[in-house]
């Protein structure tokens, strides 16, 4: 093993997880509509996107040689398939709000058959390995503290606490792909998280935007929701500004997605889970044991 490979989790499938989402309430980030649907927006591009990095990554699976990164990546493309069937289910309770999810999912999925089908595989590959730095990130981000996500209802924070955990257990394997049999250019790698960056936000604080006027709030009320909404995520002591430091890593030269620990409290997460068999307790054990 490299020696830069030192924080490295291998992917373990998980599935049939029940977040009783039925149950969750319409506003459910402590009553906030803005940073509901900032999250919810989020939620909308998981399953059609991890579709596509099963598809981008498929592409070199028979050029694989390593039997360690053949079974990482059988493993990797079990957990997002299962990702995309756990975000469709709250995606689905979106749609009895009268979200408008269905044509999100189409102009999505029409994007990223286009990538398939105009781009080279290199650039695709590339995408996915910037979006599961991108995610491992903002995974890290939203649970390293307890503060971050304290007024998110309990259902909804242990579904995106299993998706944090697993990002992170496979964050590596696009990556290894990309760097092993993908022949991808540097400078298309590096430039693969500035466009997926700017793609992702922007998707998300449209579709955000277009759900609370569903939800019936007029073009000034959302203005000044997203003008006193925002700082929380990129002001200047934002939740995702913290992350600017390791987002930037990417771009050296020598980066790999294993220099980043693992967040510290991984391992509550997987014992608790063993212990109760409840993805509900193993995400409130895992919150609660942030800083």
């Amino acid at each position: 093993m490299n020696a830069y490979v030192q924080h490295q989790v291998d992917p373990v499938v998980r599935s049939n997880l029940d977040f009783k989402l039925s149950e969750v309430p319409r506003f459910w980030f402590g009553g906030d509509p803005f940073r509901t649907r900032l999250f919810d927006a989020l939620s909308l591009t998981f399953p059609v996107g991890e579709r596509y990095f099963i598809q981008s990554v498929r592409l070199f699976r028979d050029q694989i040689t390593d039997a360690d990164l053949k079974q990482r990546v059988a493993d990797f493309i079990k957990q997002e398939a299962q990702h995309g069937i756990a975000h469709d289910r709250m995606n689905d309770e979106m749609k009895r709000q009268g979200m408008p999810v269905d044509a999100f999912v189409d102009f999505l999925g029409e994007r990223f058959e286009y990538l398939l089908s105009k781009r080279s595989p290199q650039y695709n590959l590339a995408i996915t390995a910037a979006s599961e730095h991108l995610t491992a990130l903002m995974a890290e981000t939203f649970y390293s503290k307890k503060e971050t996500l304290q007024d998110v209802h309990p259902y909804v924070r242990a579904l995106f606490a299993w998706h944090a955990i697993e990002e992170m257990e496979h964050r590596d394997v696009a990556f290894d792909v990309m760097k092993q049999v993908g022949n991808v250019p540097e400078m298309t790698r590096k430039a693969a998280l500035a466009i997926t960056t700017c793609l992702m936000f922007g998707y998300t604080f449209y579709r955000a935007d277009v759900m609370l006027k569903y939800d019936g709030f007029s073009r000034l009320q959302r203005l000044n929701m997203a003008r006193k909404g925002l700082p929380w995520f990129f002001g200047r002591n934002g939740k995702l500004s913290a992350m600017s430091s390791q987002f930037a890593d990417w771009f050296k030269k020598d980066f790999h997605p294993n220099q980043h620990p693992v967040i510290r409290q991984y391992q509550v997460w997987v014992d608790t889970l063993a212990e109760t068999d409840d993805p509900i307790a193993a995400g409130e054990a895992f919150w609660k044991a942030g800083l």
